[in-house]
């Protein structure tokens, strides 16, 4: 949010980027380059490490957007445990207390490597799409340690195209309109995700249905409207710190509404279901605060033995379907939150990426190696940026309290999905408008644009909006006699989506 004591200084193209809301412009790479203006030099050490003052920034925004990160990002706390604790085909359920644990503790040192490595605003955790996948193969296929060891090899897979040069290689390969696509249809899933965390938009006949049968109703909902519009207030007012605000003062609230009104969970430990009560957490005081982090399912992975379960075939078939989910849900996340925050080159790349997917490769080997699934970059560090993040710092930030959060997992539980939700959306409407950038008078452009930003929100899905814009990208640009325009990489990237996309059929195939 803007200081109003101090006189707005231009960035060096002279423009500031769509989600800018802290006052002081950043580099928007889609303008035209201008002559360099006066070097801005460091106050100190920390901030040359992390760039704070080059990249226009301030300690304060740094703190403040990674705390906004960690509480939009927080459920992951809670939920990781819901989705896996099923029990395995062995009859192994995991503890929820644990699972709850060591998800707080990868993410928080995950994300703490993220920015001292990396150097940019971007938080780690437990990637919700993969323990989704993970959670049913341990239900029909494989046990908790055998699908575990098939997500470490997963990890150290990514790892070696990283360390390649295939990984950047790629990322870089996608043409600039694809890049902010991308950027317009994560905003667009930002939305969709808040709207769903709300419970605003529900499964319902024929496809989606709008609050409780059509109807906006029941104080959980209300909630969401009110953080929606005091948010909505507040950025527009240029408060500094209004994303968090936002978040704190809805959850405060929640915490009123549920002592007077008692609402209770959407989903009951009995099986009872109340659609009108709140989504995951219950905003109420817990009895206590403090909990010794249990972290015995540390280290409980087969690195084989899915192998000797399913057969080599099946295995790499499981292996390759969630790498190139967790390949493909970086490569969009990176380009959506880096061009939110300005930071992306004139070909719409983010500047020295390989530490970021060295950091992020590890994460995913981390996650099954700690029992709680591959750790992935977070779409939700937008909302840091959304609240000034622009460095490493914030993702320090955001470490220190996941780690902190650990040891007060009853405390994490306060902030209802529906006090997070608000910021979701707002962050959403601020990406939407990377869609300027795009190219609107070349249907062999617009098309592929098309897809990757529908498909994002309507499939749940980075890796599937990202995988029907390059197919028919390549396809298109081949149709119109512009198949030399097409990086050789991605005519590789563009078969591996194909088989992708048809891996049902070959995995009934073998």
């Amino acid at each position: 949010m803007p200081d109003r004591s101090r006189p707005h200084r231009p960035s060096p193209s002279g423009t500031q980027s769509a989600g800018d809301t802290s006052g002081e412009a950043v580099l928007d790479s889609s303008a035209p380059r201008r002559s360099p203006g006066p070097t801005i030099r460091p106050k100190n050490g920390l901030d040359r490490y992390f760039q704070i003052s080059a990249r226009r920034s301030t300690v304060t925004r740094e703190v403040r957007g990674g705390l906004t990160t960690f509480f939009t990002m927080a459920y992951i706390v809670v939920l990781n445990p819901i989705i896996l604790s099923g029990a395995d085909i062995n009859g192994t359920t995991l503890s929820f207390a644990s699972v709850a644990a060591v998800t707080a503790v990868v993410a928080g040192v995950l994300t703490v490597a993220m920015g001292v490595i990396g150097r940019y605003p971007l938080a780690l955790a437990t990637g919700l799409g993969i323990n989704a996948v993970v959670a049913v193969y341990a239900a029909t296929q494989l046990s908790w340690p055998e699908i575990m060891g098939l997500v470490v090899l997963e990890g150290l897979l990514i790892m070696v195209l990283v360390l390649t040069g295939f990984r950047r290689a790629v990322f870089e390969a996608i043409p600039p309109q694809l890049k902010t696509s991308i950027a317009v249809g994560i905003g667009f899933f930002l939305t969709i995700i808040g709207l769903a965390d709300a419970g605003i938009i529900r499964p319902g006949n024929p496809l989606i249905s709008f609050g409780d049968n059509g109807v906006l109703a029941g104080w959980p909902m209300l909630t969401f409207v009110v953080g929606l519009l005091l948010t909505s207030v507040l950025v527009v007012r240029r408060v500094k710190g209004a994303l968090l605000i936002g978040i704190i003062a809805t959850t405060v609230f929640a915490i009123v509404v549920e002592a007077i009104a008692g609402v209770g969970p959407r989903f009951g430990a009995d099986g009872a279901t109340n659609p009108r009560g709140w989504a995951l957490q219950v905003p109420t005081w817990p009895d206590t605060w403090f909990a010794l982090p249990d972290l015995s399912l540390i280290g409980q992975f087969s690195l084989f033995g899915g192998f000797d379960r399913i057969g080599v075939i099946a295995a790499l078939l499981i292996v390759f379907s969630i790498m190139i989910a967790d390949f493909f849900d970086t490569v969009g996340t990176v380009t959506a939150v880096g061009a939110e925050a300005g930071l992306l080159d004139e070909k719409r790349n983010l500047p020295r990426s390989q530490p970021v997917l060295v950091v992020d490769s590890l994460a995913a080997a981390a996650g099954g190696a700690a029992s709680v699934s591959s750790n992935t970059t977070y779409i939700e560090s937008a909302a840091g940026v959304g609240d000034g993040a622009r460095t490493g710092l914030a993702s320090v930030v955001t470490g220190i309290v996941f780690l902190v959060a650990a040891f007060f997992t009853p405390l994490v539980q306060v902030v209802p999905s529906e006090a997070a939700a608000p910021v979701l959306v707002i962050v959403g409407a601020m990406m939407i408008s990377q869609v300027r950038e795009l190219v609107l008078d070349d249907m062999s452009l617009v098309i592929p644009a098309f897809l990757t930003i529908a498909l994002m929100p309507f499939t749940y899905s980075i890796t599937n909006g990202i995988g029907a814009g390059i197919v028919s990208y390549v396809l298109l640009r081949v149709a119109t006699g512009r198949g030399r325009d097409v990086h050789p990489l991605m005519w590789v990237v563009a078969a591996v989506f194909v088989v992708y996309f048809a891996l049902d059929p070959i995995q009934q195939l073998f």
